[in-house]
């Protein structure tokens, strides 16, 4: 009876509600959970984080100096659209990327990717005063192009390696991403009066090509590949017949419109303030910094609790700093606290949802359905931070306040869609339980 319960894909549902398991947990396939091999793919996936999302959450350095030297004509919503596109081009080419993935696995995807990032970085270090269309070319679409082909795979593999301990797995490579945050705008701070900012950027991309050598060498897949791709399952549209992975998708839209924003304008709003630029320097690597704990710890706890009960706290802790912190700040300590606090918490963001999208969606759909969510992400932080940029055309109070009201609003909104979304998975669990225990009655001999 239990061999045949077993075969038939019937899972304790008691063990379900104790630990949270994938979908494709139900499928007999072998997964590592560990090992040599395993801890090596995780290392090479978080140098890949670290050479592309770091830069990305590095990009308030770059907004900051645009602004200020290399494009002082070009208003701040225009300045922010290049890091927008970046992101929206990481995000928004998930879908192929993922069904690439699926078909022919990392390598195909990772070498190329490292060469257009590197390359494109070169390119940007070349970039002349007031000229932006070089930077929306170089900094925008080419290095969004190739850290789509970086970020995107390095996060689907760690599903071919890990199944119980996959969040605490993405927290680690997540974590990578954030350590790039606080490392580039250091760097790029310190060397720029040095050597200046092409000499900076060039510096950077060594860096980057370094890290992405060891990347693709340690970086592999080991499950079985479809060996064939179609565009027209690019998007896996079975997935929006699910009402979790439906409302997934809006509360993601609604937090990742909001989330960059205060990445890319805590430093400039610093600067508003009159925080001293010994510290307002410091500001974003600050937020980066905090950002680390809670790309690894989030998965320790989901791992054990559940994604949705540690993402959507996250999500309201995340609401009240916007609020409650960010809004009335007027000083240093309070300015440094808001990013110290909110980059603690709104790290969560970025390993939870791929743990959540695995939890809700078969194995060997899963590249297409997390790419599927990320392109909604992508239109939302296209959106996102060029929004931000035209609320504030002028740095003053009043301007500020709207932009602040707006990220909080937003963040309000997708922490209510993920708990919608987590007394859904509830009920249905519930559900699930009842027809099991129903099932067994059945079939009792006695």
């Amino acid at each position: 009876m239990d061999t045949e319960k077993e075969k038939g894909g019937i899972v304790n549902v008691q063990s379900l509600e104790s630990t949270p398991l994938p979908i494709y947990a139900k499928e007999k396939v072998d997964i590592p959970d560990g090992g040599f091999q395993a801890w090596t793919v995780v290392l090479g996936a978080s140098l890949a984080l670290f050479s592309s999302a770091g830069m990305v959450n590095a990009y308030g350095v770059f907004q900051n100096y645009y602004e200020t030297t290399l494009l002082p004509s070009s208003s701040s919503s225009t300045i922010a659209l290049i890091g927008a596109i970046q992101i929206f081009l990481l995000y928004g080419l998930g879908p192929i990327v993922g069904r690439i993935f699926d078909a022919y696995g990392s390598d195909v995807l990772l070498r190329p990717g490292s060469f257009i990032a590197v390359f494109s970085m070169m390119m940007i270090s070349l970039a002349q005063k007031d000229q932006p269309y070089q930077l929306f070319l170089s900094q925008g679409v080419l290095f969004g192009i190739g850290i789509a082909m970086i970020f995107n795979p390095a996060l689907a593999v760690l599903g071919h390696w890990f199944r119980y301990k996959r969040a605490y797995a993405i927290g680690l490579v997540t974590g990578g991403s954030a350590t790039g945050g606080v490392c580039f705008p250091i760097i790029i701070e310190r060397l720029i009066p040095i050597v200046g900012f092409g000499w900076a950027v060039r510096i950077v991309a060594f860096l980057i090509m370094v890290c992405l050598i060891v990347s693709c060498i340690t970086i592999r897949t080991r499950l079985p590949l479809s060996g064939h791709v179609s565009l027209r399952t690019a998007v896996d549209f079975d997935g929006f017949r699910d009402p979790q992975y439906v409302l997934a998708g809006i509360g993601a839209f609604l937090l990742f419109y909001a989330f960059f924003i205060p990445y890319f304008y805590i430093q400039i709003y610093a600067d508003f303030q009159g925080v001293p630029s010994r510290i307002s320097d410091y500001i974003l690597p600050i937020m980066n910094a905090l950002n680390l704990p809670s790309r690894i710890l989030p998965g320790l706890l989901a791992d054990r609790f559940g994604t949705l009960n540690v993402f959507v706290p996250a999500a309201v802790v995340c609401s009240a700093l916007i609020f409650g912190l960010w809004l009335p700040s007027r000083n240093t300590a309070a300015i440094v606290a808001f990013s110290a606090l909110y980059g603690l918490f709104s790290g969560a963001f970025v390993s939870l949802l791929p743990t959540h999208i695995a939890t809700i969606s078969p194995r060997e759909k899963y590249g297409a359905r997390l790419g599927s969510i990320y392109m909604l992400v992508a239109v939302a932080t296209l959106a996102g931070t060029p929004t931000a940029g035209a609320l504030l055309k002028v740095s003053d109070r009043s301007h500020f306040n709207g932009l602040i009201v707006f990220t909080g609003v937003l963040t309000v909104a997708g922490a209510l869609t993920l708990a919608a979304a987590g007394a859904l998975s509830r009920k249905e669990v519930q559900k699930s339980h009842k027809e099991s225990r129903e099932s067994s009655c059945g079939s009792d001999p006695s």
